[in-house]
């Protein structure tokens, strides 16, 4: 994955309508999920399936490296093991949601995205 620079030289653009969406669709936003793992094949499998669902995806082999990730694409859920979601709530920003990836989710991915929605709905909530 290329660097990513510790500031944005435009604004964020993640709510603005992207190419390949149909005009029914709502508003053109599109949640991004950081998913943070070791490169394993569980992390590339959960990409393709929420970009195929719309998603915007952003990935991350190590804590240290989603932590940059979020000071720049600021995400609006992120997806880790128990070890890092724990890290992660401690050292990242309050607001930040953690779903913590279990190996029910490993195995049935309509778990995960599930998981995945149910957490974007109930921060929009608030």
């Amino acid at each position: 994955m290329p660097q990513t620079p510790e500031h944005r030289r435009v604004s964020d653009r993640r709510r603005l309508p992207r190419g390949g969406r149909r005009g029914a669709d709502p508003g053109g936003f599109a949640p991004l999920v950081l998913l943070v793992g070791e490169g394993d094949t569980v992390v590339a499998q959960s990409e393709a399936v929420l970009a195929k669902l719309r998603f915007a995806v952003a990935t991350s082999g190590t804590v240290e490296e989603a932590l940059r990730v979020m000071r720049g694409l600021r995400p609006d859920v992120v997806v880790a093991d128990a070890d890092a979601a724990s890290r992660l709530r401690r050292e990242a920003p309050d607001h930040l949601r953690v779903v913590v990836m279990n190996d029910k989710m490993r195995e049935d991915r309509e778990a995960l995205v599930e998981q995945i929605r149910v957490t974007i709905r109930a921060s929009k909530r608030i």
